[in-house]
């Protein structure tokens, strides 16, 4: 696949460079919630691309953090009001397939990020590599402990996708480093709060931690938060590569956080979107490359999201 769309590069450029088509289209972006800052960087990322492409996005977000009835509901109306196309991420990539055959049924072209959907059709997918972004965040970390020591894992919801990859990624690491003991997989809901509870319960019940890999930036800032509040010390990881972490790499509060970049997540996925409606060829795929963030590359990360200009499909491709 990665091959097809290297050999579209030229001709896709040469397509993007001609400004000769309508604008004023209107794409419907969904996310998952309004509390994780990785989704409002897809938010982010939207809507920057459709400025720079003239056409309008609408959010839509469940009110209640990844509620399926909510985002069900929400794609009922969107099917009524009919945009022109749909960027989709599903709260879960299961129980929201019906959702996707209704789309479709109703000729509303959809491009699916972050989380691949079960079931449905799409332009295009648009993500990260999970299982590669948990491995290489987890090697990070378990270099930085010498090989050798007991770490925990906080988990993101139940069922998630994401979650599931992330950890099977951690886990593969630890497989590589015998000498480093897995205490415990839990849950902390990819919550910030959440994780600090986890947190402060599993310091009652193992003295000794090392290390943490959380799979998503918050349960990484509320573990950081519960270790100083017991002024303990572990290294930690996050994925997302958030504004947060980011400030927290640059203290030395945080290890390192996967980049799994939601801002160029939701520009692409625009990107595509508008190209498909505009006749222009589009790849079936991108997914992103996995990098860790750090302090020795994190400059290009410390300008807000707010503050970036999305890159081009070639760009992506490219790299």
């Amino acid at each position: 696949m990665k091959s097809l769309v290297i050999g579209a590069t030229a001709v896709l450029t040469a397509l993007f460079s001609n400004s000769a088509f309508a604008d004023g289209e209107t794409i419907a972006v969904f996310t998952k919630n309004l509390t994780n800052p990785y989704f409002q960087a897809v938010r982010v990322g939207s809507e920057t691309a459709a400025k720079t492409l003239g056409v309008k996005v609408i959010q839509y977000t469940p009110t209640k953090p990844d509620s399926i009835p909510e985002q069900l509901s929400q794609v009922e109306d969107v099917i009524v009001k009919k945009p022109d196309a749909i960027v989709f991420m599903p709260v879960d990539n299961k129980a929201l397939v019906p959702a996707v055959e209704k789309i479709n049924a109703a000729g509303i072209p959809v491009v699916n990020i972050t989380d691949r959907s079960a079931g449905g059709k799409f332009v295009a997918f648009v993500g990260a590599d999970d299982y590669s972004i948990g491995l290489v965040v987890a090697r990070r970390l378990l270099t930085a402990i010498g090989g050798k020591g007991n770490v925990i894992i906080l988990e993101g919801v139940k069922g998630s996708l994401t979650s599931a990859d992330r950890v099977s990624g951690f886990n593969a690491a630890l497989k590589e480093n015998p000498d480093v003991k897995l205490l415990t997989s839990q849950t902390a809901n990819y919550q910030r709060l959440n994780a600090l509870q986890v947190m402060e319960n599993l310091m009652q019940s193992f003295p000794s931690i090392d290390g943490v890999l959380a799979v998503n930036d918050p349960m990484a800032v509320g573990a950081i938060e519960a270790l100083e509040a017991a002024n303990r010390k572990a290294l930690v990881v996050g994925i997302n590569g958030s504004k947060e972490a980011v400030e927290l790499i640059k203290s030395g509060k945080l290890l390192a956080s996967g980049d799994f970049n939601g801002f160029i997540q939701g520009c692409i996925g625009t990107q595509i979107a508008v190209r498909n409606l505009r006749k222009q060829p589009t790849p079936k795929e991108v997914i992103l490359k996995a990098i860790v963030i750090d302090k020795t590359n994190l400059a290009p990360y410390e300008t807000p999201v707010e503050q970036r200009a999305c890159p081009t499909l070639e760009q992506i491709i490219s790299n």
